[in-house]
C-alpha cells in the first residue's frame, strides 16, 4: 500500500540502472506502491504506477548518473547536482543494486557511520587499533537544506583501489535528501581533486529498500573490474550490519539509541528529518 506521507512522496529517487531498461515491461516498488518501467515506443524511458484495477497515470522521469528517477508526488527539489559527473576526465563507475530488509534510512546512517570502519571493514577502510573517530563538525546548511559533515579524518588501511598502504584520509560527507548519500575524499593520485561516491536508494517498503553506489573517480590506473569489486566488497559489508540492526526502521526518538561523539553527523541526520516531517522508514510509521 502505498504510503501517505507528503514528505517522502515528494522527492526523487533512483529505480532502476538507465542503461538496462528495455521494453520490456518491468515492476519494482517505490514506498510500499508498485511501479513498472519500460522504454516507450520513441526509446524514451516511461514509468506508471501499477495499481489493483490496472495501471495508472504516467510518473514523472528524469535520467541522471545513469539511473532512472522517478517521483510518486511533486517534488520541492530537483535531483542533487553533483559537479563531478561534468569533469570528462573522471571514471564513472555504477556499482550494482544490493537489496537490504532495512530501511533505506539505517542504510544512509550506516554510510556516514566512521566508527564501523575498523570491525566492519578491517583492513580496507579501517584497522585496530586505530579505532577512535577524531571530532568532526556536522551541520545542517539551511540555505541548501542538506545535512554535511566536514572536517571527517579516519585512518584507512587501504584508502582507494590504487592504494596498498594506510593512511589518514579527509572525508567529507553531504546528505541532499533523505534517501540520497554522498562520501567526498581526498583522491590519492591527485590531491587537489575529489573523488565523489553517491548512494542512491529506492525505499521499496518501510523495511526493505535497495541502493546503487555510483563512483565519480580520478583514477587512470585501476581496471574498472578492480573499482567494481572494492566498492562491492564493501558495500556487501555493510550489508549484514544494516540488516542486524533493530529496530529495521530508523528511531527518532530522543534516547531510543545512545549516541556517542562519533555518532555528530547522524544526530543532525536524525534532525533533519524530523524537522521535514518525514515518517516514512521511521519508527514514527509512514501511513
Amino acid at each position: 500500500m502505498k504510503t501517505t506521507d507528503q514528505v517522502a512522496l515528494n522527492d526523487w529517487y533512483a529505480i532502476a540502472t538507465a542503461s538496462e531498461v528495455t521494453s520490456k515491461p518491468l515492476r519494482t516498488k517505490l514506498l510500499g506502491q508498485a511501479i513498472e518501467y519500460a522504454l516507450g515506443e520513441g526509446g524514451e524511458p516511461m514509468v506508471r504506477e501499477v495499481l489493483d484495477d490496472g495501471f495508472g497515470p504516467p510518473l514523472p522521469v528524469k535520467v541522471r548518473y545513469g539511473c532512472l528517477f522517478t517521483t510518486l508526488g511533486t517534488p520541492t527539489k530537483d535531483i542533487v547536482h553533483i559537479e563531478e559527473a561534468e569533469e570528462d576526465d573522471r571514471r564513472f563507475v555504477l556499482c550494482g543494486w544490493v537489496t537490504m530488509r532495512a530501511s533505506g534510512l539505517r542504510v544512509v546512517e550506516n554510510f556516514l557511520d566512521m566508527a564501523h570502519f575498523p570491525f566492519v571493514h578491517t583492513n580496507i577502510l579501517g584497522a585496530e587499533p586505530h579505532t577512535e573517530v577524531p571530532s568532526y563538525l556536522s551541520e545542517i546548511r539551511r540555505d541548501v537544506d542538506e545535512v554535511w559533515a566536514t572536517n571527517c579524518t579516519f585512518f584507512q588501511s587501504r584508502i582507494a583501489a590504487t592504494e596498498s598502504a594506510g593512511d589518514f584520509v579527509h572525508l567529507t560527507y553531504r546528505v541532499p535528501s533523505p534517501y540520497v548519500v554522498m562520501l567526498y575524499r581526498v583522491c590519492p593520485t591527485s590531491p587537489n581533486r575529489l573523488d565523489a561516491i553517491a548512494l542512491f536508494i529506492q525505499p521499496m517498503e518501510e523495511g526493505l529498500c535497495r541502493a546503487q553506489p555510483v563512483m565519480y573517480l580520478v583514477d587512470s590506473v585501476s581496471s574498472h573490474k578492480a573499482l567494481l569489486n572494492f566498492e562491492q566488497v564493501i558495500f556487501l559489508q555493510d550489508r549484514i550490519i544494516v540488516e542486524n540492526q533493530r529496530p529495521l526502521l530508523l528511531p527518532l526518538e530522543p534516547r531510543a539509541e545512545i549516541p556517542t561523539r562519533a555518532d555528530s553527523s547522524s544526530i543532525a541526520y536524525r534532525r533533519w528529518i524530523k524537522e521535514k516531517g518525514l515518517r516514512y522508514g521511521t519508527t514514527a510509521g509512514g501511513h
